[in-house]
């Protein structure tokens, strides 16, 4: 095997998070990207080696950003928004880039139709000196391969 052949995976500590196609800042962390379906059992009477096991929906996880808190309001806006119930979606996408260049996307994932359901402020302790993080958790309705990136 030679060294062009060589597939290393991607890290996962370069990567970038946009709504509504503009970059969100700076986040340290993001969770959630997941899908998973839960098959239906059905037994069938006489047949005692096995049950037949039927697709159902998908189900997905929330959304969850961390990042470190800036005077930038904007997510505090759109959950305070959400608590008054003016709920508006947004389109999340999440990129993964590769190691060497400084916008090299390799894979993205778009979270369709996104808005806030949980906003977790920073925890504060006079014995650390840690970075103020804020949380921002988010429902969707359904997560997607961006198209156009390679692996295609």
């Amino acid at each position: 095997m030679t060294t062009e052949e060589r597939s290393d995976p991607y890290l996962g500590h370069r990567f970038v998070v946009e709504i509504d196609s503009v970059v969100a800042g700076g986040f340290s962390g993001v969770s959630g990207l997941s899908m998973e379906m839960q098959p239906q059992e059905v037994e069938e009477g006489g047949q005692n080696g096995f049950s037949h096991k039927l697709p159902t929906r998908i189900g997905h996880q929330n959304l969850v950003l961390k990042r470190g808190l800036t005077d930038y309001v904007g997510f505090w806006s759109w959950i305070w928004a959400v608590a008054n119930g003016s709920v508006t979606r947004k389109r999340v996408d999440v990129y993964l880039q590769d190691a060497p260049g400084p916008d090299d996307r390799v894979w993205g994932w778009s979270f369709a139709s996104a808005y806030p359901v949980k906003w977790t402020g920073p925890e504060f302790s006079a014995e650390q000196s840690a970075v103020a993080l804020e949380t921002l958790e988010l429902a969707h309705e359904g997560v997607s391969k961006v198209e156009g990136l390679p692996p295609t």
